[in-house]
């Protein structure tokens, strides 16, 4: 349950009547609003950093994903697979070791 905060907010009489016709949850209509309404501009501010990207991160754009990718070291040598224990998911169960 998240940590509710009271505060007060002025609205116009007319946007409180047209709120309270379509919610009877006045709270938690205005809630879900501001949230729709941060969500649109952490958007928007993604798009614009996308189009203006931060200067120190314009080498990596200039470079293109493909040459990025092609630096990486190659899969077999991120993970040794035989230091593990082999495991498979059993529904209900979880995670049980396999039986050799």
């Amino acid at each position: 349950m998240p940590i509710m905060e009271r505060v007060t907010v002025t609205l116009p009489a007319d946007l409180v009547e047209k709120i309270d016709q379509l919610e009877a949850n006045r709270s938690r209509f205005i809630a879900e609003a501001v949230e729709h309404e941060l969500a649109q501009r952490r958007q928007l501010a993604l798009r614009q950093s996308l189009q203006n990207p931060h200067p120190d991160s314009a080498e990596l754009v200039d470079v293109g994903l493909s040459d990025w990718v092609s630096e990486l070291p190659s899969d077999d040598t991120l993970v040794d697979a035989s230091a593990g224990t082999p495991v498979h998911w059993i529904e209900g169960e979880g995670w049980t070791k396999e039986s050799v």
